[in-house]
Parts: structure tokens; C-alpha cells; sequence
């Protein structure tokens, strides 16, 4: 194991096959969220719990030495906090950038510019992709698609078409940055690639979305939207300052990484510590005349349900991985299909089940890759959620926001147009970077 540790070698035990089934059923849950209304994390972290548990049992029916087993646990530990943390100051800062209406003055804008629906339709996609390179694919989705709704309110089909396109957008968009998307992170601070080699994929991760892209332009309505009678958004104090501090936290991040050598959290952290100070200055100036800008406030508004179902994903996958479970699933797709086989696979499992674990799982099966077949998996992880709506957060909850406008099959509809970009995408990343 990449940890330093042992896995136990007790995949064909009672108790190690009861384990995979309670991470099953904890799954099945977790992919019915939208029907259950179950939210994602209670159903992964419970499966953790009891995953670790039995793992535990096992190791000391194994005669592994309590040393031992802490050491597989801390392993997991220690890759969740250094993600947790790089995370919670991301959604901070995207959240700080709400409080101080930057979304909402670029949506009030593009509102007020009296787009025809098929250019709404390619400057709503550009802007989700480029927009979840610094920001999860949830929340760029989620923020173009308040624009999508507020201009398509009166022509459905507009709507469909164009949150498809933002799924395949956010997806692809956060594929060739650390920043954009979690299994990117993962891979960048497990150190498998550089942070500059990610960019690599800025190509496949253009042709993933233009493919689609192009094959829906013609279906898009061409149409005028009603005319909008919309006052313009007014940013609030500090609104621009803030974004050029998540610049140069950005910047921070990586040259704690690249130059320092330090796990690129603590990059993340001293760039929290400056919005903290700035804040003060904020409400120095300008709180008697307006609403006080509280960081700790947006530090509460976090995603705190996505946080936690990765803290439970860890733990429940690092407890199969300790069970011996991710080393048998490396022997059968790895060694017996081959990398490149077995990363294109990937992707099309993650059409299916949220690219977190998957991901996480390739990690720790302490695979002899090279960048290519690294970044390989990056994008297959990152843009394979496309395939179906259920496949990533993003369509998840644009299902959820579209009032029955964008459903699961008219996603399906055009899963045949995402899987030529799907492949599209594989094929160029084989003809810059192979």
C-alpha cells in the first residue's frame, strides 16, 4: 500500500464480503438522493463507520499489532484533512465572491445584454468551463444555471439543452486544473503530476465539450428572449479585492507546493488568513453603512454535505483498500486489461457512481503509471460523470434546481453526442500527450 502499510488479504472472509455489501447498499442511497431526499453524506459516513469497525476486527484476528492498524487508519486521516482544508478555503472565498454579488452582477448582466437564446446557449457553456477551473463543477453549474432559468423561464427546450451543456461543461472544465474538480486535486497532491502538467489537458478537455457542444448548437431554439426590464446588479464594497486575493491564493497554493515543498493546504490556509484580515477592513469601512461581512458566516455556508460524504468515501474506501479489496481490483483491471483499457473504463464507471471514491480508489491501489496514463484518468474521471445526469454532482443538482425542465432522460438523449466527445477527447490527449 502507498501508505506504508499492509492490506490484511481478507477479501474472502464473512466479514470482508459483509463490508463491500454495506458500502453497496450505503451507495445505492447515495445514488437515489434525488427520489430519497436522503442527503449524500449520512448514508457513506454510517458505511465508514461500520466498514472500520469490521476492519479492525479483522487486523486483530490477523494478529496485526494496534500500531499497525492505527497507521492504515492515519493514512486515511491525513488524506482527507489536507483535502478538507484546501476545500473549505475554496467554497470560503466562492462564497465570499456570492456574499459580495459577483455571480449575480455577471448574471444581471448577461440578463440585461439581450442574448438570442443559441448565443446565451455558448456563452452560458464557455463560461461554466472556464469558470470551474477555479471553482467546483457544483457550484459553476449551479451559478450559470440561474442565468439559464432566468432567461429560459418561458421556453423549456432552451433550458434542457443548455443545462446538458453546463454538466458537460463543468466537467470538463475542471479536468485540466487542480483547482476545478476534487479527483484532480487528489491526483495533484498525491503527487502523480505537477501542477503545471495538468494543463496538458486543457485540449481533450476543450474537444470533450465542443464535440457536444457543436451537435446541440442546431438544436437550441433561434429565438429572441422577452426583453428584460432588470436594474443592473451593484457589486458591494470589497467585491473585486477579494477576487484578486482568491487569485493569489491560487498562486500561494502552488508555490507552497512547487517551491516550498509543503502540502499546498497551507497555502490554501494563509490565503483564508488574509480574507480574514481583509474582512476586518471591510467592516472598518464600510459596515455603518451597510451589512457586516462575517468570513466565519461563509465558512458556515461551505457545502458541508459534500465534505462530509468525501470524509465518509475516504474512510469507507481506504477500509476496503486495508481489507485487501482495492488490490484485487488492481489485478483484475490493471494487470488484466491493461492502463489504458482500464482508465477508459474508469470514466464510464463514473457515469455511475460520483468520481470521488473512484478516483480515491485508483489512488490507493499504488499503481506504476506514467504521466500520460495519470492524466489519463484525470480527464477519464473528470468527464465521465457526463454520460448521465446522475453521473456528477453537477447534473445531480441541476435536475434538482431545473423544476422538471432537465431530467435524467433528456440527458440520456444526448449521451450518444457527450460519448463521441468522451472519446473525442481520449483520442487527442493520445495525439499531444502520448
Amino acid at each position: 500500500m502507498a501508505g506504508g502499510f499492509e492490506s490484511l488479504g481478507l477479501t474472502g472472509t464473512e466479514r470482508g464480503i459483509y463490508t463491500v455489501l454495506i458500502f453497496l447498499i450505503a451507495y445505492g442511497f447515495v445514488m437515489a438522493e434525488e427520489f430519497t431526499s436522503l442527503r449524500k453524506s449520512k448514508p457513506v459516513i454510517f458505511a465508514a463507520s461500520i466498514i472500520w469497525a469490521h476492519a479492525a476486527i479483522l487486523a486483530a484476528q490477523a494478529g496485526v499489532s494496534i500500531h499497525d492498524m492505527h497507521a492504515a487508519f492515519e493514512h486515511d486521516l491525513k488524506e482527507y484533512a489536507e483535502l478538507m482544508l484546501f476545500l473549505l478555503v475554496a467554497m470560503t472565498y466562492i462564497n465570499s465572491m456570492a456574499d459580495r454579488n459577483v455571480f449575480e452582477a455577471l448574471r444581471s448582466w448577461l440578463i440585461r445584454k439581450q442574448f438570442g437564446y443559441r448565443q446565451l446557449f455558448l456563452i452560458t457553456g464557455i463560461i461554466t468551463f472556464f469558470l470551474s477551473a477555479v471553482a467546483d463543477n457544483l457550484t459553476s453549474a449551479l451559478l450559470v444555471g440561474a442565468v439559464v432559468l432566468a432567461v429560459g423561464a418561458d421556453n423549456p427546450k432552451f433550458v434542457s439543452i443548455s443545462f446538458v451543456n453546463l454538466v458537460v461543461a463543468a466537467n470538463a472544465g475542471g479536468a485540466f486544473c487542480p483547482f476545478g474538480d476534487i479527483t484532480t486535486l487528489m491526483v495533484w497532491q498525491a503527487e502523480y503530476a505537477e501542477f503545471f502538467d495538468f494543463f496538458k489537458l486543457f485540449i481533450p478537455s476543450a474537444v470533450n465539450y465542443g464535440v457536444p457542444a457543436a451537435a446541440m448548437y442546431f438544436a437550441v431554439p433561434n429565438e429572441q428572449p422577452k426583453p428584460s426590464s432588470e436594474a443592473a446588479v451593484q457589486l458591494k464594497p470589497g467585491a473585486i479585492q477579494i477576487c484578486v486575493l482568491f487569485l493569489f491564493t491560487i498562486i500561494t497554493a502552488v508555490s507552497f507546493k512547487q517551491v516550498l515543498h509543503l502540502p499546498p493546504f497551507m497555502g490554501m490556509m494563509a490565503g483564508l488568513s488574509v480574507l480574514m484580515i481583509y474582512s476586518y477592513r471591510i467592516n472598518f469601512l464600510h459596515a455603518p453603512n451597510g451589512q457586516p461581512f462575517d468570513v466565519f458566516n461563509r465558512v458556515r455556508e461551505a457545502e458541508w454535505d459534500t465534505l462530509l460524504f468525501f470524509f465518509g468515501v475516504v474512510f469507507a474506501v481506504g477500509g476496503l483498500g486495508y481489507i485487501g479489496y482495492l488490490e484485487l481490483l488492481s489485478k483484475g483491471m490493471y494487470e488484466g486489461l491493461g492502463a489504458t483499457t482500464a482508465n477508459i473504463l474508469i470514466g464510464l464507471i463514473s457515469a455511475i457512481i460520483d468520481n470521488i471514491p473512484v478516483m480515491f480508489a485508483v489512488l490507493n491501489m499504488n499503481l506504476d503509471m506514467n504521466l500520460y496514463q495519470w492524466l489519463l484518468v484525470t480527464l477519464t474521471a473528470g468527464v465521465g460523470g457526463s454520460l448521465l445526469s446522475v453521473g456528477s454532482a453537477a447534473g445531480v443538482a441541476l435536475m434538482g434546481q431545473s423544476n422538471h425542465k432537465y431530467t435524467f432522460f433528456s440527458h440520456l438523449k444526448w449521451t450518444p453526442a457527450i460519448a463521441a466527445g468522451y472519446a473525442a477527447s481520449i483520442v487527442t490527449h493520445y495525439l499531444i500527450n502520448g
